[in-house]
């Protein structure tokens, strides 16, 4: 477990647009659970399953220029056919659906929560791809103009209330995988 100065030290050699961010989620959330000399980890700090600062960041377009080096994870079940849709809304939006989990890696966590809520809307129907990508346009500008930025302030889901991981299903039988192992053994 990492100390206060320890922290401090790993992110004051990372390049300045990575420890700008990481000092970010250091302020909010205190001292990391876990830390590397690349990577600060945080469980269960605020609405997070998991917030991980890196020194690795990511050039990223949308909306406008910016790096992406803090990623916020949820515990969510994405249905397969949302996966698609949600990487053309947002390429750092990531989908683990054996896992059970939707991260979303941005400059700071008010756009995760930002990217969370709209993949959410997305998945329910509520938003289409479009529609998701002008909202987080219009809500990124507002956050500039110190207008009300609702979907940067909290999470709008609710935690799930079943098992988020989906193991996918099994399509090979023990038979199946003793016959090839037999196979093999016939081959040398």
């Amino acid at each position: 477990m990492a100390k206060a100065t320890q922290a401090a030290d790993i992110i004051g050699g990372w390049p300045e647009e990575a420890r700008e961010a990481a000092k970010l989620v250091l302020d909010t959330h205190g001292e990391p659970d876990e830390s590397t000399d690349s990577q600060l980890i945080w469980y269960n700090a605020g609405p997070w399953k998991r917030v991980v600062a890196s020194r690795v960041f990511y050039h990223h377009e949308f909306p406008a220029p910016h790096t992406d080096s803090v990623e916020s994870v949820i515990d969510y079940r994405v249905p397969p056919e949302m996966a698609t849709p949600l990487a053309a809304f947002d390429g750092s939006v990531v989908v683990e659906r054996t896992a059970g989990e939707v991260s979303a890696r941005c400059h700071d966590e008010q756009a995760n929560l930002l990217a969370l809520n709209l993949m959410h809307d997305i998945v329910t129907g509520r938003r289409s791809v479009d529609e998701a990508r002008e909202y987080y346009a219009k809500e990124f500008l507002d956050y500039r103009r110190q207008k009300p930025t609702p979907y940067m302030e909290k999470l709008h889901l609710a935690p799930p209330t079943e098992l988020a991981a989906d193991p996918d299903r099994r399509v090979l039988s023990d038979d199946d995988l003793e016959r090839a192992v037999a196979e093999g053994r016939s081959k040398s």
